[in-house]
């Protein structure tokens, strides 16, 4: 029978152990991370590859980029995943705002916690050379002289480009027919046919194409004209004041991660981002590498989710 002495020894023997043993946020990372973004050589694969090995070294593990189709695959992945940082998304605002119009398994806010912004990317107005606008203004009374005959691409609702051209529909008030690809190469191959006559990808996306002619660079949607496209202004100041939609792109955690792995992530990625080398890799793709708390991250999705929700209330946009 134990005595009340040799009892406190036994439990101050326990709590010591459990001091002594490192909780799993301590031991975080001990295995290699998953990190799910969409197709390979996309804007958010070439910036999940770029910031996941920027950071290998410093968290002492092997970060693994697991490509899937556009849409909502990657994110109901790590929605569904153990909130341990073992699965991560890097995604762009496609991700978030895409459930606005489309029916989606997952919750961006509720069922993710954000971790940080990682890049800012404008994207850009192009047509092909037999569409005869050459500025937004062209463009915007074109379309209001062929109500619903224009087409303009898109990787599917709910994707960067197809929300560019919506909320350029309800700003312009002009009527033009949204043509979904699986990929952003196939709809480009059908811009530069002329089977389609709008797009708005990326601004890295067509790049080689404006610079050799087969398409035509409008304006940018960024709030500043990008150094890819020298001399081509912005939307907003170019026929449609007020107009931004940039395409950002952050890494997401499960919901329920806890802060202390939320923290160490985020303390790499900004760490990383800041260097030189990182804005220059960053800025060679026509993309500014661009860090946050997680706290601003948050904020600035719940913000982008209530613009464009409003946009897609005044146009009555269905989730399809």
């Amino acid at each position: 029978m134990l005595n009340a002495r040799s009892t406190v020894c036994t439990i101050a023997g326990v709590f010591t152990i459990a001091a002594a043993t490192p909780s799993p946020a301590q031991r975080y990372p001990d295995k290699p991370i998953r990190v799910l973004c969409s197709e390979a050589g996309g804007n958010n694969d070439i910036a999940a590859r770029l910031v996941t090995q920027g950071i290998a070294a410093r968290l002492g593990q092997p970060l693994i980029v697991d490509n899937r189709p556009n849409g909502v695959i990657a994110p109901d992945i790590v929605a569904k995943a153990a909130p341990n940082g073992y699965t991560l998304l890097v995604y762009n605002n496609g991700f978030w705002l895409g459930p606005l119009v489309q029916k989606s398994p997952y919750d961006p806010v509720k069922d993710f916690a954000p971790v940080s912004l990682i890049a800012v990317a404008p994207s850009i107005f192009v047509v092909p050379p037999t569409v005869p606008a050459k500025s937004i203004k062209e463009l915007i009374a074109l379309a209001k002289s062929r109500p619903g005959e224009l087409n303009y691409a898109s990787t599917g609702p709910g994707s960067s480009s197809y929300l560019a051209a919506e909320l350029f529909k309800a700003m312009a008030g002009v009527d033009l027919l949204s043509v979904p690809y699986k990929g952003a190469a196939l709809a480009i191959n059908d811009l530069i046919a002329d089977r389609v006559q709008l797009m708005i990808p990326p601004a890295t996306a067509t790049l080689p194409h404006v610079k050799s002619g087969r398409l035509r660079a409008l304006a940018v949607t960024g709030t500043e004209p990008s150094a890819l496209y020298p001399g081509v202004p912005t939307v907003a100041a170019s026929g449609l004041p007020g107009y931004e939609m940039a395409a950002r792109t952050g890494i997401f955690a499960p919901a329920r991660t806890p802060a202390a792995i939320i923290s160490r992530i985020n303390q790499e990625v900004a760490r990383f981002l800041n260097t030189a080398e990182a804005k220059e890799r960053f800025s060679a793709l026509g993309v500014e590498a661009a860090s946050s708390t997680p706290e601003e991250f948050g904020n600035m999705v719940k913000s982008e989710i209530a613009k464009i929700a409003k946009v897609v209330k005044s146009a009555s946009i269905q989730a399809q």
